[in-house]
């Protein structure tokens, strides 16, 4: 199914059958349940994959879908809506015994409670939407002086976007690294890790690079949080893909939200471990067991993966338009996820992203060898892309050695515009 944005996109051209859904907006297609139920009716499908954006976390969307008699391939509703709300799924980590961040308990709505919780805490303090996620519906409050504006922000941009005026109150950690897990989990309570993948490079919470394994973190500190994520998706009998986010900081390391999808950076794990995450998913909500036990899980090498999107690369103003010319990088070891094809206009109305391009090496240097080649034979011309921005990035010495935190990349920018 489509909208009439990407009725030219290539994966519409390419497959057997396709239902146009709605307008471009995703407001007046993606977003509308109703319209999709009734697409995937109408070719007599008998499940729905939601893939990583749009719907794949709402819980009304995930019953309509066995309402209508289809599987929905991913996690039960109920789990949706405990991890959809920062605070429920805060509490869920309590429960598990799962460090979490300090701050407030609970959400607020009051704007004088909330200033009054900050200036106890002490600045900085990052304010999260309740109904927040993918790096949307923060604000980090850092001067005293803008503390009323940041909290009135927070409030209105947490309400028109996320529906709720709730917000959570958390110690911000400038210095920490950005650690996620990948789990997997048959819904009767068995569940496994796949391990961890770094995406500490991130500009304003939106992930740029990220990596598997975690370079230069203590091994052992690394089982000690993927043995969290697992016993957090045990305590809720976890079905389907997910993804147990953390924030590690001077050898300790606080949960800080779960994804209840497939994530976007999936197939840096997918090139250490050689597996197939998506056919995981299918075999999952087909009620089969896990294809594998902990034990016998084992990674190798090191992959990197770069989000490509239509946007200058230092500025990030988005670049829509027409592709005049497109040339995918290749070779051993080299994947490209993308929808392009010269000719193709890249549409207004989405996420930017327009290519994952993603590299494996036996070795973290092998591999950043790779991903430099890649780089260069990644040709898109007609709009402006970030590919020049990762070039940059994969060249500096920190980023090389692994010395870098979730503010390191606004702070390399700012240095660079001098």
């Amino acid at each position: 199914m489509h909208s009439q944005a990407d009725a030219n996109a290539l994966h519409v051209r390419e497959i057997g059958k396709s239902v146009c859904i709605g307008a471009g907006p995703a407001s007046e297609s993606y977003l509308k349940i109703d319209a999709v139920i009734a697409a995937a009716q109408s070719v007599g499908a008998d499940a729905i994959h939601p893939g990583y954006g749009f719907l794949a976390e709402n819980p009304d969307f995930a019953r309509s879908v066995e309402a209508a008699g289809m599987i929905f391939m991913g996690p039960t509703p109920e789990t949706l809506e405990r991890f959809g709300d920062k605070a429920s799924a805060k509490e869920a980590a309590v429960a598990a015994s799962v460090p979490v961040i300090s701050g407030a308990e609970g959400a607020r709505s009051d704007p004088e409670q909330i200033a009054e919780e900050v200036r106890q805490m002490g600045l900085p303090v990052l304010l999260k939407a309740v109904g927040g996620g993918g790096g949307r519906g923060q604000r980090l409050v850092t001067d005293e002086t803008t503390l009323v504006e940041d909290i009135e922000g927070a409030l209105r941009e947490a309400n028109s976007t996320f529906g709720s005026e709730g917000l959570l109150l958390e110690r911000f950690l400038p210095e920490a690294r950005h650690v996620e897990v990948q789990i997997a989990g048959d819904g009767k309570g068995h569940v496994v890790h796949l391990f961890e993948r770094d995406c500490t490079l991130q500009r304003r919470h939106q992930k740029v690079i990220e990596e598997a394994p975690a370079w230069g973190l203590p091994r052992t500190l690394l089982d000690d949080i993927a043995r969290d994520a697992v016993r957090l998706g045990e305590t809720l009998d976890y079905r389907g893909l997910g993804t147990v986010e953390f924030l590690v900081a001077g050898g300790e390391y606080f949960f800080l939200e779960v994804n209840p999808r497939i994530q976007v950076e999936h197939p840096v794990t997918e090139a250490i471990f050689g597996v197939d995450l998506v056919r995981e998913q299918i075999r999952i909500a087909d009620g089969k067991a896990l294809s594998c036990k902990q034990d016998e899980i084992r990674f190798s090498g090191h992959a990197i993966e770069c989000r490509i999107n239509a946007e200058d690369p230092f500025t990030f103003a988005p670049s829509p338009g027409k592709i005049d010319y497109y040339h995918a990088a290749g070779g051993m070891h080299v994947r490209v996820d993308s929808g392009l094809y010269a000719g193709y206009r890249v549409p207004p109305y989405y996420d930017s992203m327009i290519a994952k391009l993603i590299v494996y090496g036996r070795s973290r240097e092998k591999c950043m060898m790779r991903l430099r080649r890649a780089l260069e034979e990644m040709v898109i011309e007609g709009v402006k892309t970030s590919i020049p921005l990762h070039q940059e990035l994969i060249q500096q010495a920190d980023v090389q050695s692994g010395d870098y935190s979730i503010k390191w990349l606004e702070k390399w920018l700012q240095e660079r515009e001098g």
